[in-house]
């Protein structure tokens, strides 16, 4: 079931013992049992890892003002946390009583009872109206009837992101939109409870026929235990009353809301796991931004290092289109491939020397030359070729031999990148298979075509 994946994953996240039972402010006149003293070590690691991340150094101020929206979601449940609340979503239909319900366990009239702030079109642009009682903070949110499919799923994963479980309300059984919104909400893994309300109008027998339904269909979304009958505001009681004269009257008793059920569930979840709840909110919402974070430097990071190797490409083709001396220019070469492999540490912040960069380019080199003989092979003829006729014969075989060098920096750079983006490691398979890859991946034909172009456009340019 959706909701229990989420215990199963506190049993991973959270070690056993680690979170413990967070003291509840009983409501005057009901005696409640004082938990055991709270052991915040899970939920203090967790906020330790928000703080961590909210001021990490290494994060560019650019992407940082990209994600401002994200950051501040993650310094409010920073806070949330400190301050110990369990925040709770109240979802579903306007005329299901959804407000009604959030004022009746509040005990006051917090939310506005019928369509909040008018017709809502756009759940990205959403109010949601927030109260607190006994640690719990309630969450009126749009009526799903308000909105489309589409908004209505966007919806649900903005509610989920800003609550710890969600209160799914209904006024009967469920229709084909409701249950398609409460199947949205389960694919976020927040826990879920599912209050009939408005069960003043039905009979015991009725009634308890009418749970049971919804808990068959509820099935693998919400826990059987979890369905749950209230009535936020009971239709008045008729009481007839005798006068002393035998005269019947009869009037309206109004009836006080019937929530106690839900209310003791809520408080027996914020007790129990609370603060485990939100900590692996948390935690989850920090995790997906901390991927975010991460995804956009290295996006950063391999354009910048593309252009860097592009510009090395185009140094070492031309280099090696106009050097008339054999085999110096391959050597020259291979001094741009270092120096590039250096540029390349850089990018990624993980330095290497001019040696250690050597040693590298020599390792991947040695590996494209027992993979690719023929080519380095052509490339020496080449070479020579040019010295013999005294470098009248650059015109017929520069561009080849320049495009080749061009090909022979772009897989040296796509290595060295793997390399570090790994760590400075080749992992498991080890350097030659990490270099085959390489190969394989690129495109020759089309990588030297380019080369050849770009390289005869640069000599054309110098001849003219």
């Amino acid at each position: 079931m959706a909701s229990d994946t989420l215990w199963q994953r506190l049993r991973g996240l959270i070690r056993p013992g680690s979170i413990r039972p967070d003291r509840i402010r009983p409501d005057p006149g009901r005696p409640v049992a004082t938990p055991p003293p709270r052991d915040t070590v899970g939920s203090t690691r967790v906020a330790d890892s928000l703080r961590a991340l909210l001021d990490d150094p290494t994060i560019p101020a650019a992407l940082r003002s990209e994600l401002a929206s994200d950051f501040a979601r993650i310094e409010a449940m920073l806070h949330k946390l400190e301050r110990g609340e369990l925040h709770v979503a109240v979802f579903g239909r306007v005329s299901a009583g959804k407000s009604a319900l959030g004022n009746a366990l509040l005990g006051r009239e917090a939310f506005t009872v019928g369509v909040l702030h008018g017709t809502t079109t756009d759940a990205e642009h959403a109010m949601l109206d927030e109260a607190q009682h006994d640690g719990l903070v309630l969450i009126d949110t749009p009526g799903i009837n308000e909105l489309d499919g589409e908004a209505r799923e966007r919806l649900a994963f903005e509610v989920a992101e800003v609550s710890d479980l969600v209160v799914f309300v209904c006024d009967g059984d469920l229709t084909r939109e409701e249950l398609d919104a409460l199947k949205t909400l389960a694919a976020t893994q927040r826990p879920l409870l599912l209050a009939l309300n408005k069960a003043d109008r039905y009979g015991r027998d009725e009634l308890d026929s009418l749970l049971q339904h919804l808990r068959l269909r509820v099935a693998g979304l919400v826990r059987a235990e979890d369905v749950l009958a209230v009535a936020a505001h009971p239709a008045a009681q008729r009481v007839v009353e005798v006068d002393a004269r035998g005269h019947e009257q009869v009037r309206e008793q109004p009836r006080l809301p019937d929530v106690a059920a839900l209310r003791e569930r809520l408080l027996a979840i914020a007790a129990r796991e609370g603060k485990t709840l939100s900590a692996i909110n948390a935690g989850l919402y920090a995790g997906r931004l901390t991927d975010q974070v991460s995804a956009r430097i290295a996006q950063t990071r391999q354009a910048v290092a593309a252009k860097l190797i592009r510009q090395y490409c185009l140094a070492k083709g031309v280099a090696v289109a106009l050097n008339p001396i054999p085999v110096a220019d391959l050597l020259a070469a291979a001094g741009l491939d270092a120096a590039m492999v250096v540029q390349l540490s850089r990018v990624y912040g993980l330095p290497l020397t001019r040696a250690e960069s050597g040693r590298l380019v020599a390792v991947i080199s040695a590996q494209l030359a027992a993979l690719m003989g023929a080519i380095w092979g052509m490339q020496l003829v080449a070479s020579a070729l040019k010295g013999m006729s005294a470098g009248l014969s650059v015109v017929v075989t520069a561009a080849a031999q320049g495009a080749l060098g061009w090909y022979a920096t772009v897989l040296i750079g796509r290595a060295a990148e793997r390399y570090l983006i790994a760590g400075k490691s080749w992992g498991e398979a080890g350097a030659k298979r990490a270099v085959a890859d390489i190969v394989a991946s690129l495109d020759r034909d089309s990588i030297l075509r380019e080369a050849r172009e770009e390289i005869l456009k640069r000599l054309k340019a110098r001849r003219a």
